[in-house]
Order: C-alpha cells, then sequence, then structure tokens
C-alpha cells in the first residue's frame, strides 16, 4: 500500500542493488515517514550490488521508481546483512541472448509487447512492494544466489568424516539466475543443487542449475520472460503479467506447454533417479557424475506414465519401497490427486479427492497403511487478483481437517474427514497409527499466521512443533504443543530417521529456525517427553534444514549433516554432527558460499552405481 500523501518524500539517491549491471532506472526516492526518527532498524541492506547477475535486458522506465523502506521484519534476520566478496559468475560471459528464429510477425510482437512490459515496469516501480515480494529482503545477505561451481575436489576438513558417510549429500533451494524486474519471493528462484561427495574419508563439492523449461528458455532470450507465481502474481499487475505471459506464447516466442516450474523445493532419489522437485510441475532428473558433478536429464514423467504436477514431498516407505505423492490443480477439477509407484517405478491410478476449492497441500504424511492428507485454511482463489489481492488466502472461516485414505484405495470414497480447527502446518514431520486407541498420531509444526509465508503481516511468525491425534473411531481430534511453553521455539524444516517413516518414531531432528527466517541450529527433540536438546552453528552462523543420516539399529544412531554459513567471514562448509550425543565431528570447508535453501538427501555409493 503506498504511504498517504502527509508523508514528507527525501530525493535521496541510494546504492543500486545491481549496480555492476547496464541499468536506465534512476535513483530510488524514498519515502520516511514525517516525525519519525530513522534508526538502524529501518534499514535493510543488501549484499545484492555485489551478485553478478547476467547482463540482460532492463525495461527501461521514463519516471523516478518510488520505493518505500519496508517496514522492519521483527526480528534481526534481515534487518542487517554481512556484504560479500565480490563474485563472480561464469553464465554471465556465455548467457547471452541468443539469434531467434523469428519470423516478421513474430519480431513486430515480441517489439510491442516489450513495450507492454516497459510500461508494466514502470508502473509497478511507482507503487511499494511488500516485504513479501521485496528482493531487497528476499534475496538479501545469505539468500542472494551464487553462480554454478564446478566440481572441486579435495576439499579441507577439519577433524574426521566418519567412514559411514560414503555417498553424495545433495541439497535444493532457490538461486534466481536473473535480476529480479519486479516482485521476487525466496520461493520464485531457479532451483539450484548443491552437492558434497564423500569418497574415502575425502569430500568434493559442485552446484548446479537445474536446466528446467523455463529455465532453458530465459537462457536462450537472455532475460526472465515467465510470471514469478508468489512475487509477481498480484492484483491487477499480476494479471497483466499472465495476460503478457499468454501473449507471448500465441505468438510462438514462449512455450509454456512444456512445465513453467523451478524445480527448486524437494529432492528424492526414487528407482536409481534422483529428482528434484517444485509442486508446479512434474519432477526434473538430474544425475550425478562419477567424479560428483551435476547434469540435468531432463522433464521426467516415470516413462510416459505422469501427465500432472507432484508435490515436493512425496514419501518413500522404508518398508515396501512405494513412493507416495500428491497432485493439487489451482484451476480445475480435480483440485487433488493421489496416486503412488511400486519400487520399479510403475504408476498407480489416479485418486480424485474431492475438495470444494483450491488448497495448498506443500506436504503431507503416511503411516504403515493410510495416507494422511492436510485441507487446511490456505486456499487458492484466482479471483481475489481482479480486486486487487493475492490469490493466496487465509480463509478464517473455513475449518481444517485431516483426511485418512488407506494407501491402496481405488477411490475416495472410503476417506476419512477428521476436523482439526485452527491448525495450518506447513510440513508435517511424520505419522503413525496406534490401534489400541484407534488413533492416527500426526507430527507437524502448526504455523501462525497461517499465511504469513504469503502474504505480508505484522504478527510475529510461530511455528510450534506439534501432536495431533486423529480419533478413527470417535471423528474427534485434539492437538497439544510437544514442547513445553517455558522451552518453546520456532522448529521448520527437518525430519524424523527415515529408516521409521511412517512408524512410531521417539526423536525428530528440525531446523531453529530463530531469528526468524534464519536458522541458527537445530534441535533434537523427544517426542514422547518433550524433551529438547539443541545444537547451535556459532556466533553469526546460520543454515537450514538438517539431515539426519541413519547408521545403526538404534533410532538416534547417525549424523546429522547440515550447510552453515558463517555471516562474519562470509564463509560456508558442511558441518557433521554427532546425533546421539550432539558432537561436531567434522567440518568441510566449502571453496563457494552457500545459500540458505530447502530440502535435500543422501545417496549412498552402492545406490549411486546404480544410476539410470
Amino acid at each position: 500500500m503506498p504511504l498517504p500523501a502527509s508523508n514528507t518524500c527525501f530525493n535521496t539517491t541510494l546504492p543500486s542493488p545491481f549496480k555492476d549491471l547496464p541499468s536506465t532506472s534512476s535513483p530510488t526516492t524514498l519515502l520516511l515517514p514525517r516525525n519519525k526518527k530513522t534508526s538502524s532498524s529501518n534499514i535493510i541492506t543488501s549484499s545484492l550490488q555485489t551478485i553478478h547477475f547476467p547482463k540482460q535486458y532492463h525495461p527501461t522506465s521514463t519516471s523516478t521508481p518510488t520505493t518505500t523502506v519496508p517496514t522492519p521484519i521483527k526480528t534481526t534476520s534481515t534487518t542487517t546483512t554481512t556484504t560479500p566478496s565480490r563474485e563472480t559468475n561464469p553464465l554471465s560471459s556465455t548467457n547471452q541472448p541468443l539469434p531467434q528464429k523469428w519470423n516478421f510477425l513474430q519480431k513486430a510482437a515480441a517489439t510491442a509487447l516489450d513495450l507492454v512490459e516497459t510500461a508494466l515496469v514502470s508502473h509497478e516501480r511507482k507503487h511499494p512492494l511488500p516485504k513479501t515480494a521485496d528482493p531487497r529482503v528476499q534475496i538479501a545477505g545469505n539468500f542472494a544466489p551464487v553462480p554454478e561451481h564446478a566440481v572441486d575436489q579435495g576439499l579441507p576438513v577439519v577433524g574426521k568424516i566418519p567412514k559411514c558417510i560414503d555417498g553424495v549429500y545433495v541439497r535444493n533451494g532457490a538461486n534466481p539466475l536473473y535480476e529480479p524486474v519486479a516482485g521476487h519471493h525466496f520461493f520464485d528462484g531457479d532451483g539450484m543443487v548443491h552437492a558434497v561427495k564423500f569418497t574415502n574419508g575425502s569430500a568434493s563439492y559442485a552446484c548446479r542449475f537445474t536446466e528446467t523449461q523455463r529455465l532453458t528458455q530465459e537462457k536462450s532470450l537472455g532475460r526472465p520472460v515467465f510470471p514469478k507465481a508468489i512475487g509477481e502474481l498480484h492484483g491487477h499487475s499480476g494479471i497483466a503479467r499472465l495476460l503478457l505471459f499468454y501473449a507471448r506464447g500465441l505468438f510462438g516466442l514462449v512455450d509454456g506447454s512444456h512445465g513453467m516450474g523451478v524445480a527448486n523445493a524437494g529432492l528424492v532419489y526414487f528407482n536409481n533417479h534422483l529428482l528434484a522437485m517444485s509442486e508446479d510441475d512434474l519432477p526434473y532428473h538430474v544425475r550425478i557424475t562419477p567424479n560428483g558433478d551435476l547434469t540435468t536429464v531432463g522433464r521426467y514423467d516415470f516413462n510416459g506414465q505422469l501427465n500432472s504436477t507432484m508435490i515436493a514431498h512425496p514419501k518413500l516407505d522404508p518398508v515396501d519401497g512405494d513412493l507416495h505423492a500428491l497432485s493439487y490443480d489451482v484451476i480445475q477439477k480435480p483440485y487433488l490427486k493421489y496416486f503412488r509407484f511400486s519400487p520399479n517405478g510403475v504408476k498407480s491410478p489416479d485418486v480424485e479427492i474431492p475438495l470444494k476449492e483450491p488448497t495448498m497441500m506443500h506436504d503431507f504424511a503416511i503411516t504403515e497403511n493410510f495416507v494422511v492428507v492436510p485441507d487446511q485454511q490456505v486456499v487458492f482463489k484466482l479471483t481475489e487478483m481482479i480486486t486487487g489481492g493475492s490469490p493466496v488466502v487465509y480463509d478464517k472461516n473455513k475449518t481444517s481437517r485431516f483426511g485418512i485414505l488407506h494407501k491402496n484405495a481405488k477411490d475416495a470414497n472410503a476417506m476419512r474427514w477428521i476436523d482439526a480447527p485452527d491448525c495450518f502446518c506447513f510440513h508435517l514431520w511424520n505419522a503413525w497409527e496406534e490401534p489400541e486407541t484407534e488413533e492416527v498420531v500426526v507430527i507437524g509444526s502448526c504455523m501462525t499466521p497461517a499465511d504469513s509465508i504469503f502474504n505480508e503481516c505484522d504478527e510475529s511468525l510461530k511455528s510450534v512443533l506439534s501432536e495431533i491425534r486423529l480419533n478413527l473411531r470417535t471423528g474427534q481430534s485434539t492437538r497439544r504443543p510437544i514442547i513445553s511453553d517455558a522451552e518453546q521455539v520456532n522448529l521448520e524444516a527437518g525430519m524424523v530417521n527415515r529408516n521409521k517413516l511412517g512408524r512410531k518414531t521417539q526423536f525428530a531432528y528440525l531446523a531453529l529456525a530463530e531469528p526468524w527466517p534464519k536458522v541458527s541450529g537445530f534441535a533434537k527433540v523427544d517426542l514422547l517427553s518433550g524433551e529438547v536438546k539443541k545444537y547451535m552453528y556459532g556466533e553469526e552462523k546460520f543454515g537450514g534444514e538438517p539431515l539426519f543420516l541413519p547408521n545403526g539399529q538404534e533410532e538416534d544412531d547417525g549424523y546429522i549433516l547440515a550447510f552453515v554459513h558463517d555471516e562474519k567471514e562470509w564463509k560456508s562448509e558442511l558441518q557433521i554432527v554427532n546425533a546421539q550425543n550432539l558432537k561436531l565431528e567434522a567440518s568441510i570447508k566449502l571453496p563457494s558460499r552457500v545459500p540458505y535453501g530447502f530440502h535435500g538427501t543422501f545417496i549412498h555409493s552402492k545406490d549411486l552405481r546404480k544410476q539410470a
């Protein structure tokens, strides 16, 4: 929302976040409220001025863009950042636009539509961006992108890498190749996989973009052209961006028919395929080379069996080897489908799950016999864009519920729905059955406000690790926090021992998401007693999802792997922590900065040798 006219306007020339790039933009106009002191908490500094995005098209603006300083976030995590050393991008010299084989009509259409985009960007720059779509917030500091990094072998190791760690740790993340032209949410970035390969006590590192259809076309054009689902698709300008994209498609300038996803969220190794996923597309098959590098094989439809999107958190049953998944659609019915794959990759028929409206389902859970589907209060209402709003909406009049469906169900007729009021879990860590009480127990982090990740909100985010009990006999649910009020912390991103997924587990390893949205360490939580043991990464060090790598029969026998970034020294490392005593076993010094990211997995060397 623009500031009121009573605000005093100061024409202040700010350093451009992209000063190393040619730009025709005018100096930024900074609006400060009248009669309010400016303190360090009102300043959001960004590392973007030293990030080398490839040279690209910049829509020219004939008017001075007007930007307000975003309302300071209620933590220190994005109000001050460390400026990194200069990072060069090897793509910048090779990623120039390729000659397009367009006919006269296409060339004329391209020119006209570029002018339309220029006018649209000029209009957008007259209005302040919310924090949830402001690149200065969303990709500041170590959330900023990095260039690809070829394999570096024989990395320095402090301590000793445990012998059982033999294979490759891969982690996905959002890493925009191009400078955002308008709004940008952290979730919008292009997918990049970071890989640390372990061989006989030594380690290598590499990171590569997942070459999605979207990224391939944008590299060909030398600029971003696909709409960003969260950062750009708001209100009337979001509608205009969709129309602009469809117009380019109509003239054959871009092609969205082969997927528009970014493949930046999840990773799973299944049936000898490493799959990179985001819920807006099919998975992408990524291959790990013998020397630890990464190559994109292509968009993966399970040999023609999958013709719809697949969410980024499929569940691999550790007992029978089946892979369970959901697919949701925000435009047309069926809004939700469930399916599974046998260990050799044969897909089951879709089970259509009837929903009244399209609902965000980033995650779900499995038990020994059931899939547990959350139908919660964050929904998609595209009509909100017509009135100037966001299509991602918190529906306070809707009652959250969980659906329980047998894994081998042929249809959803026997699906049991149990209400769980005011419950929104972005992630579910595990679930299991307790036959003696006829209950399904679900472990998840309940987040409030439910839509705070997507829409600007004054209320501080809370993520409470919770036990939700769904009684199949009474149809009732109960919910309780697992951790006492005195020890309550935000816990988001993590896992249980994956060898026990869908069965009763004692421990969960979860990111300490404080100060939000940074991660200062991880917690080992006893789900039965509520006891919390914390491992902190160190002063001015932050990380992401802790990956638990099992190494024995005891549930907590294994190691935690986590990328950690030192914001003072501006260096990154991979820490290996003993999961039983929370002692640091080894630290691998990385040759490149690793941005904060999303989810990962570990592939043992014996499985790597069988890669497709």
